[in-house]
């Protein structure tokens, strides 16, 4: 077989995720005859047809969706070696791939990321947000954050906190409608809650049976747009203790109510724990997190 040109495979991968060629095009900053001919050049070289038309756009064909994890890995080994390469040997510096939550990345993170910035002003953050689990082992990302411990041996992991979550609403909100006392009286309130996630309505359903998803007045998986209805003062929903009690404007509601911790690990690949760039990002995160919890 004739040797495959990396722009042709980056192109497939475009238009595979982004189902046109306009839009993969626009993805990759290129006109898009200049698509059309890479995906062209990619199908004679490899003997096969990779996307057919129809109404919705391009639709990968068997073949193409074989080849989807090979193109993937390929794309996470390209991204691994240009962050690599972006700094000099065994300096703090260069980019260094965070994956974190959307609540953690929003609330959370910014103020974290403040102390590292005056630390090691030549380091650049990539952040992904994703409540989605990053490939640590194929290098996707970095660093990582998450909330459940990582089972895969080549990875280096740190328990650095068990994040209280608590029920919140807007003060002018408790003002207007009162202050609940028992859990029977939020069933008289406005709640906020999640939507299809199912850990989290399973979640609700062990602590609160009776406040069936029906009940919720707004339903979102999103976990900063569950906070931003209670700010907006639309109703109680469940926050991170430190960022409800950090706003002045909201309130604790049945502060009692025991709700199960985030217990929060900060992990990495084993290969690259000594790369300083990536050390100082996953050391900085371990005290911030740790301190953030006190």
């Amino acid at each position: 077989m004739n040797r495959i040109d990396w722009d042709d495979q980056h192109a497939f991968l475009a238009v595979l995720e982004e189902g046109s060629l306009s839009a993969a095009a626009r993805r990759m900053g290129v006109a898009q005859p200049t698509m059309r001919a890479r995906i062209e050049a990619l199908e004679r070289r490899l003997g096969t047809v990779l996307f057919t038309r129809s109404v919705k756009g391009l639709v990968p064909t068997e073949q193409a969706r074989l080849l989807s994890d090979a193109a993937r890995a390929m794309h996470r080994a390209s991204e691994a070696f240009v962050r690599a390469a972006s700094a000099p040997p065994g300096e703090v510096a260069g980019n260094v791939r965070l994956s974190v939550s959307d609540f953690v990345g929003i609330e959370v993170l910014p103020r974290m990321l403040t102390g590292l910035r005056a630390q090691a002003p030549l380091l650049i953050v990539e952040v992904e947000m994703s409540n989605g689990l990053a490939n640590l082992l194929e290098q996707e990302v970095d660093v990582a954050v998450r909330m459940a411990p990582p089972r895969q041996n080549a990875l280096v992991a740190q328990k650095v906190a068990s994040i209280p979550l608590g029920l919140f609403a807007h003060m002018d909100y408790l003002a207007a409608r009162g202050v609940p006392e028992t859990v029977a009286d939020l069933a008289g309130h406005d709640l906020i809650g999640p939507d299809r996630a199912r850990a989290d309505l399973d979640v609700v359903a062990a602590l609160l049976p009776e406040l069936h998803r029906n009940r919720f007045i707004l339903r979102t998986d999103s976990h900063p747009a569950q906070l931003a209805a209670a700010r907006a003062g639309l109703g109680i929903a469940v926050a991170q203790r430190p960022i409800g009690l950090s706003d002045p404007a909201l309130r604790p509601v049945l502060p009692g109510l025991p709700l199960p911790d985030l217990d929060t690990w900060i992990v990495m690949h084993e290969d690259l724990r000594e790369t300083p760039r990536v050390r100082a990002l996953f050391d900085h995160l371990v005290r911030e997190f740790q301190a953030y919890c006190r």
